[in-house]
């Protein structure tokens, strides 16, 4: 039996060239493609690890004084004891509101002393009075002076006598 001897195929330049850049654009899309999951990676992984911090406000709280009202009744003489705290989006309504406090005050007690007794009863009563005194307070103290921004009216005390 005789052997062949076969020559190799000799491969053309220009087959040379289209292997060699195919191999290298293969190579670089496959570097894309990871260096792409990996900042996906990277980005998730940043998310879970380190919690987001949530800066929460500290409230800004408005005390005023205590009124004391007679209230509108036919019966005998009636009268509320209550105690307002007010609680205000910004220190710019805090510092409006103690500048003209007592026109604040005054506001507050020409509307309490329009009410009856009857009028404060229930707790639905109190949440009324409560929205009441917020629309109140809420108008501009002043001409030149933007509205203060109320967020909440709290009752820290309340006798109706």
């Amino acid at each position: 039996m005789a052997t062949i001897i076969t020559k190799p195929t000799a491969i053309s330049k220009k087959a040379k060239v289209v292997f060699s850049v195919t191999l290298l654009l293969v190579a670089a899309i496959t570097g894309a493609i990871a260096y792409y999951i990996g900042s996906i990676n990277n980005v998730a992984r940043t998310n879970l690890s380190t919690p987001q911090e949530v800066k929460i406000e500290a409230p800004i709280f408005v005390a005023l004084e205590p009124f004391t009202v007679n209230l509108r009744s036919d019966e005998r003489e009636r009268f509320l004891h209550i105690g307002i705290t007010l609680k205000v989006a910004d220190a710019g309504s805090q510092s409006t509101i103690a500048q003209y406090l007592p026109e604040a005050r005054s506001r507050v007690l020409l509307m309490l002393a329009d009410r009856t007794p009857d009028s404060l009863i229930t707790a639905d009563d109190k949440k009324q009075l409560s929205v009441e005194i917020l629309k109140t307070l809420s108008k501009p103290l002043s001409a030149d002076k933007l509205t203060q921004r109320i967020t909440d009216v709290l009752f820290t005390s309340f006798v109706v006598q």
